[in-house]
């Protein structure tokens, strides 16, 4: 059984339009430095699930497209690269501390689904986006994507 997820982004560093314009639309998703979305995408996060993609931190913040998980977690290649910003000295090959996970482009949304819109639902109101807005990696109930994928135009 697949699982639902919510990712955020900010859009002046990664957007839809940037997932969407990879080779196959495919691009290792790293740098998640929150423990708690850690242990979501390296415990529970698998191939197949669904992804929404949500640009976050910008005058509109929505959903704004669909990704799907294309490959099992595996430790975080930045956490070892010194010149990354994502560099984490503490973490080793034999102790990685993040992780990453592969996705791939869906779709994009002809119109975004704003926060302020989700918010109109009452179905949507136990949304972690709402509740812990800040994790960048959340857990989408069956019946919430079951919802936002139906208000896709």
């Amino acid at each position: 059984m697949s699982n639902h997820w919510l990712f955020k982004s900010e859009p002046d560093h990664y957007s839809v339009a940037d997932l969407a314009a990879e080779p196959q639309g495919r691009v290792r998703w790293d740098g998640i430095r929150n423990y708690q979305a850690r242990n979501l995408l390296r415990d529970q996060v698998t191939p197949g699930d669904l992804v929404f993609f949500y640009h976050s931190s910008c005058p509109r913040p929505a959903i704004v497209g669909l990704a799907e998980v294309v490959s099992a977690p595996y430790p975080d290649p930045t956490q070892f690269d010194p010149d990354s910003p994502y560099f984490d000295p503490k973490a080793s090959a034999e102790q990685p501390r993040w992780y990453a996970v592969d996705i791939r482009h869906r779709q994009t949304l002809n119109t975004a689904l704003e926060g302020k819109v989700l918010r109109q639902y009452p179905e949507l109101a136990g949304m972690v986006l709402f509740s812990n807005p800040r994790l960048s990696i959340q857990a989408v109930s069956a019946e919430e994507a079951a919802l936002l994928t139906s208000l896709f135009r």
